[in-house]
């Protein structure tokens, strides 16, 4: 990790000389020299900072050299921040003259200037101390007398392997069965999930054995070459074939190997097997494909690797497909930790004092084999009495961290981390500021690693997409799990394995990254750190650690916040850059916020708080201010000062009382000059007819829009709101609603919004809008209060990517819908509600074909069950909500319902009332 910090602290100081570079000429060139300094501790950095982490490594010189690496590059960050804060800032401001812009920073100067001499003696003496001693010979000893904990899997008896039955008769029908080209197979899947168990086991089958006559396991692992990996294959086929072996093996170069292991393939007249086992590098199948030829006779290929896009790049050299292992489900867990606690006991039996025991420590594991296998046989050494397990169970975390035997199992999960580029590595870490199971939400944690500045644009690239990409690359090396996924695709919240949270935590704690003021994973007070996660309050830990270089906290306390803490946040963390209180009791932002003027993301959301100071506008660097479901109903004229501003997000919606399509969310009012706010990509939702037209026209100089949300919109706002919205060529979501129930919004655009993806119009219209069907990118479509008069579906069919279409609140006044063969294919989820006169619906075979979700909602004349329902053969859900009692009856068993023979095929049908509740399942499963 002092990598990390070390590469975010070039990164600020490239930054900081594109950016200021007439403002650094006044403190001299000790900037550049750090920076050439630090250029060249990198350079090595990387392999000391492994082996400081590494719990085999004894050599404390080594690790005392990374923490002063990572002490330095925080005092270097705070300067940073310092010079932007105390210097840049005012010099920035246009209206002061220049001696007076002087004068005003003269002090700071002088100030921040000694502090970088000092830091650049410490730089040097880092340095020089890193070339007296020779870090890299130091540990390589201890390094290599550490046993692989990997080989337990190579060695696994198949009776002691649970759980792997129906993916081990996948992957051998895989390798002796189909197509005669030569294939392969990835075996994917986090670290601990028994990746290589399950390979070994079906290599080792005897009917594969005997498929294939020529077969070869390799170990690839991160330390490869591609030379040791061609001359082992070599060693291996000689040995099998008795063949000597050629002479100066050593010696060739690659070129020279992989010719020579093809042409043994190749001559071979028997089909081969090889197993590439822990595979690292994506580019690992554009090294090795040239030495294996195709010899169209069934050969086989199989790799296991922890990355998604190992596999894929396999898959393009290779035709190949992967298989995702999954964590093992409850019952299969248990059966495999019962037969590791209980191997001494008669049939693996778990005595029944001891059951409810033994769940509670197979859910802490998570459905991961190694865990499971790993703690089951920690407790054969235990008494198996409920008070030993009990101490187990409560304090897992440090027997993990004591108990030798379950080390393996944290060095395993820290591979993956390990291996993360700089960048990733503080991100990854930002999990552990989460509490425990908590599912996080997407934009929620991707823009609090972009205020932290872990997130850079990349050329054009939008540092959200970047974002966005770093995420799905943490998935794909099976360190983070996606959770919920939108229709669009798009991630919409994600967690990590509870284990792997752990391991996050210990590496905070040693790099000083975050302390952790929670009940279940309290960590000492550290003196120093960079960041607050706080669900208990501790008077002690905020007086005895330094708070000035705090860049974020995070408050997920659930009682009264201490009465001290919140007006002087502004005082005791100057250099904040994150600030979360989601779902807090705070009530009251204090007037003098705006003094954190680094302040780049600010979470007030599913808070009490009902008004913004107007110091908010002096947050000159703000990018995402989140007031969802807070009482905020307006924002102060000085929002309009935060140029910086890219999420605006402000809305409250009501879940008490009667549902209204209009009145159920407010937004909030603003004034004038939005115009000013051009780096905004999210704005929503919008109080339209507070500012009236003038504040509709200033929309149009939004372009960066990517989700837009406008309230009580007025008819005559229609032409200038179309203006606006078709210059957004970004625009990627719209909703729009009127400001009352009659009030007709008609949008026409010249150039239709061409990367809509997700559009809500809640107002009535003259006639479907003709740019509705054009929106070739739609996922979700939902119309209410529209009063159309004909039947929308016949244009609304040719939609090509529509997966949800909801039709709500009398948006059709007709009798019946009526879906046509060919119509809607991607469709997956159908709602109609509150439709007062919808007294029927057909469904032609052939339409709506990947149908899944299909629910009704009070629409008090369809008495029938829609004809054509068993043409749905993919429909997993039909629900009725607040629907007339004959359509229950017809599909009620218990009332011989005449219809339910249509829904059988159905896995889950319900019927309720809102006010009764449930009334009726049938199907479910």
């Amino acid at each position: 990790m002092a990598e990390a910090a070390l590469s975010f602290v070039l990164q600020q100081l490239y930054l900081l000389g594109s950016e200021e570079i007439s403002l650094l000429k006044g403190l001299g060139n000790d900037f550049p020299n750090i920076q050439h300094e630090l250029e060249s501790i990198y350079a090595f950095l990387k392999d000391a900072d492994r082996k400081a982490g590494y719990e085999g490594d004894t050599n404390y010189r080594i690790k005392t050299w990374v923490k002063q690496v990572r002490e330095v590059s925080f005092c270097i960050e705070d300067v940073i921040d310092k010079y932007i804060m105390y210097v840049a800032r005012y010099n920035r401001i246009d209206s002061l003259p220049k001696i007076a812009q002087q004068t005003k920073t003269l002090l700071s100067r002088r100030r921040i200037a000694s502090e970088i001499r000092n830091i650049k003696s410490s730089v040097q003496e880092i340095k020089e101390r890193s070339t007296r001693y020779d870090f890299e010979s130091s540990s390589n000893s201890s390094r290599e007398a550490e046993a692989d904990p990997r080989m337990d899997a190579h060695f696994m008896e198949e009776t002691g392997v649970v759980g792997f039955e129906s993916p081990r008769d996948e992957l051998i029908d895989f390798l002796t069965q189909g197509t005669q080209q030569l294939s392969a197979i990835s075996v994917v899947g986090m670290g601990g999930l028994g990746k290589t168990t399950l390979a070994k086991q079906v290599f080792d089958n005897p009917h594969v054995q005997e498929h294939f006559k020529c077969t070869c396991f390799l170990t690839v692992s991160q330390s490869y070459t591609v030379k040791e990996l061609l001359v082992n294959m070599v060693k291996k086929f000689c040995e099998d074939y008795n063949d000597p072996l050629p002479q100066g093996l050593h010696e060739k170069d690659d070129n020279s190997l992989v010719t020579q292991v093809r042409k043994f393939l190749e001559s071979n007249k028997y089909m081969y097997l090889l197993l590439f086992d822990d595979v690292w590098k994506q580019d690992f199948s554009d090294e090795i494909k040239h030495a294996l030829p195709d010899n169209n006779n069934g050969s086989r290929i199989v790799i296991t690797t922890r990355t998604m896009h190992v596999a894929e790049c396999f898959n393009k050299s290779f035709l190949g497909r992967v298989h995702e292992l999954q964590h093992l489900p409850l019952k299969k867990a248990l059966e495999l930790f019962c037969k590791k606690a209980f191997k001494f006991e008669p049939s693996h039996q778990c005595p029944p004092e001891l059951k409810e025991m033994s769940e509670e420590i197979v859910q802490k594991c998570g459905g991961l084999p190694l865990a499971i296998v790993a703690i089951g046989g920690l407790l054969t050494t235990k008494a198996k009495e409920m008070i030993e397990w009990r101490k187990v169970c409560e304090d897992l975390t440090m027997e993990i961290e004591r108990t030798p035997y379950l080390n393996a199992l944290t060095r395993i999960l820290s591979l993956s981390y390990d291996d993360l580029p700089p960048n990733l590595k503080s991100c990854m870490l930002y999990f552990g500021m989460y509490p425990e199971h908590y599912s996080i939400k997407y934009t929620r944690l991707t823009r609090q690693w972009i205020a932290e500045g872990f997130i850079q644009n990349e050329g054009k690239r939008p540092v959200e997409e970047v974002a966005e990409r770093s995420l799905r690359d943490l998935a794909h090396r099976s360190l983070v799990k996606v959770s919920k996924v939108g229709r669009n695709g798009k991630v919409k919240s994600c967690q990590v394995h509870d284990l792997l949270r752990k391991v996050i935590i210990r590496r905070m704690k040693e790099l000083n990254f975050c302390h952790v003021m929670h009940e279940d994973d309290e960590l000492e007070t550290v003196g120093i750190t960079r960041r607050f996660s706080v669900a208990n309050f501790s008077d002690i830990v905020l007086s005895r650690t330094r708070l000035f270089g705090v860049r974020a906290i995070f408050i997920f306390s659930k009682s009264e916040l201490p009465a001290y803490f919140v007006p002087k946040l502004s005082t005791k963390f100057k250099l904040l850059k994150v600030l979360d209180f989601q779902g807090t009791l705070l009530n009251h932002v204090p007037d003098n916020l705006g003094k954190l003027f680094l302040l780049r993301y600010l979470n007030l959301s599913h808070t009490q708080v009902e008004v913004l100071p107007k110091s908010i506008g002096k947050l000159l660097n703000l990018e995402t201010l989140d007031l969802r479901q807070t009482k905020v109903r307006e924002l102060p004229r000085e929002i309009t000062q935060l140029l910086k501003l890219r999420l605006l997000s402000v809305y409250y919606r009501k879940i008490e009382g009667k549902y209204s399509v209009l009145e159920s969310t407010t937004g909030a009012k603003m004034h004038k000059g939005i115009r000013c706010l051009k780096s905004l990509q999210k704005l929503y939702f919008l109080e339209a007819y507070h500012g009236g037209l003038d504040l509709v026209e200033e929309l149009k100089m939004l372009k960066q829009l990517r989700k837009l949300g406008i309230r009580c919109v007025r008819r005559e706002y229609a032409t200038a709101l179309s203006a606006a919205i078709g210059g957004m060529n970004h625009l990627e979501s719209l909703n729009v609603s009127a400001v009352a129930e009659d009030e007709i919004i008609d949008l026409n655009f010249k150039s239709d919004p061409p990367q809509l993806q997700v559009l809500k119009l809640n107002a009535r219209v003259t006639k479907l809008p003709d740019w509705i069907p054009k929106l070739a990118y739609l996922v979700k479509l939902r119309l209410g209060l529209s009063n159309l008069k004909e039947d929308p579906l016949d244009s609304l069919k040719v939609l090509p990517n529509l997966m949800l279409l909801s039709i709500w609140d009398n948006a059709y006044e007709g009798e019946s819908l009526h879906f046509k063969k060919d119509g809607f294919p991607k469709l997956k989820e159908l709602d109609l509600t509150r439709l007062s006169r919808l007294s029927s619906m057909s469904i032609d075979k052939g339409a709506l074909l990947g149908l899944e979700h299909l629910s009704f909602r009070d629409n008090p004349q369809m008495k029938v069950l829609p004809c054509g329902l068993d043409h749905l053969k993919n429909l997993q859900f039909l629900g009725f909500v607040d629907m007339p009692t004959e359509l229950e009856e017809s599909i009620d068993p218990a009332k011989d319902g005449r219809h339910y023979g249509v829904i059988k095929h159905i896995t889950s049908v319900s019927i309720r009332y809102n006010v009764h509740g449930p009334r009726f399942h049938p199907n479910h499963s």
